[in-house]
């Protein structure tokens, strides 16, 4: 409640408690009980107070989550060099752009002599064992030669055949395409070319340094496709639906809304009893980066539940509770649970008594709370 209306009611409960008896005299008298109050027509009249009934229905509440935000596999690139060498030239830095096809470093080594070396010589060698077996296949037909001479030469002829592809594939994966090399043109470097649209997330090398196989020299990172990894508890899993809207935001700046939808929800519990659900961008947005923590909100239906005016609530003590209308103007203050509110309706609950067959006071409740609150110190 503003406190300008909070004044207000301060100023009625105190003529309720003083004009109020000049006025009627004895026509008012107080419980005994200290949760309980009288009042008379006039004085509800001019309080303002308004009763009515709880209502059933269902309140859409706000989930909480925090989480930071993902690459799926498939937009997070690892760049390696499969045969290992020496890194020759490169521009990247953390957070360079870069586009598809663009030369993004430079490798030398002399294990890319070899390569290329073996395949020259394989493919030379198969042709050569190539015409041979033709030549064998037709002297065995006319039965000039032995089976078994004919079968060694078509042997030989299939292992080149298995070397020469193996060495083919092998200069396809380290980026070198076989047809454009020939004894003229062996060289001891070799490009690399980026695979994607993106930017560089990390670079792991320098100019000079050897690198094997196994080691990574570049990460980048396609930013089109960029999850939120957001942590949901146990009790709330059962909450979340593929589909659902996200809100999220920054720490810092929450008044700045990214939109997402809910894509994935995780069937597997961690160590803290919590699941991860995955969440896709609307938009691409160019600030948000791998790793960078959001806070974000879900709005989820919960069961149906017992509702009341914000204003029908009191606070009192530890306490809060409801103002019942017992009738001929007493009033009784009833313990309840408050749960979720959307702003003007609010869940309550009580595990003593059925709100809903109760008269309850919808408006200037805090009027009635301080009446009776007044009528306790007077007596």
């Amino acid at each position: 409640m503003k406190l300008n209306n909070l004044l207000v009611l301060l100023m009625m409960a105190g003529l309720l408690s003083c004009g109020g008896k000049e006025e009627l005299g004895h026509e008012e008298a107080a419980s005994d009980k200290e949760n309980t109050v009288m009042l008379t027509e006039v004085q509800m009249k001019n309080a303002g107070i308004v009763l009515g009934k709880p209502e059933a229905g269902t309140m859409a509440s706000t989930l909480k989550l925090s989480g930071v935000v993902d690459v799926p596999p498939q937009s997070m690139i690892s760049i390696s060099f499969p045969i290992g060498g020496y890194l020759k030239s490169t521009h990247l830095l953390p957070g360079t752009r870069v586009r598809k096809g663009e030369l993004i470093a430079v490798m030398e080594d002399q294990g890319i002599i070899q390569v290329e070396q073996d395949y020259l010589i394989a493919k030379q060698k198969m042709s050569m064992l190539e015409k041979e077996y033709e030549r064998q296949r037709v002297l065995n037909e006319n039965k000039s030669v032995s089976d078994k001479v004919f079968e060694q030469t078509a042997n030989d002829f299939k292992v080149q055949k298995i070397m020469y592809k193996s060495l083919r594939e092998r200069l396809l994966m380290i980026g070198v395409h076989p047809d454009k090399i020939s004894e003229d043109n062996i060289s001891r470097t070799l490009n690399i070319y980026s695979p994607i649209n993106g930017y560089v997330a990390r670079v792991n090398v320098n100019i000079g340094k050897f690198v094997d196989p196994s080691e990574i020299l570049f990460e980048l990172v396609n930013p089109e496709d960029l999850h939120l990894a957001l942590k949901v508890f146990e009790k709330d899993i059962h909450n979340i639906k593929i589909g659902q809207r996200i809100r999220a935001y920054k720490v810092n700046a929450p008044q700045h809304i990214y939109e997402a939808e809910v894509i994935l929800v995780s069937k597997n519990l961690d160590e803290n009893r919590t699941a991860i659900i995955h969440c896709h961008f609307e938009k691409h947005e160019r600030e948000l980066l791998p790793g960078m923590f959001l806070n974000a909100e879900i709005e989820i239906a919960n069961e149906k539940a017992v509702l009341v005016p914000d204003d029908a609530v009191v606070r009192f003590g530890d306490g809060q509770f409801l103002v019942s209308s017992k009738g001929k103007g007493v009033f009784e203050l009833v313990p309840v649970k408050v749960g979720n509110s959307d702003g003007t309706r609010v869940e309550v609950s009580s595990d003593e008594v059925n709100l809903m067959d109760l008269e309850i006071v919808v408006a200037n409740a805090y009027v009635v709370l301080m009446k009776m609150h007044n009528t306790g110190e007077e007596e």
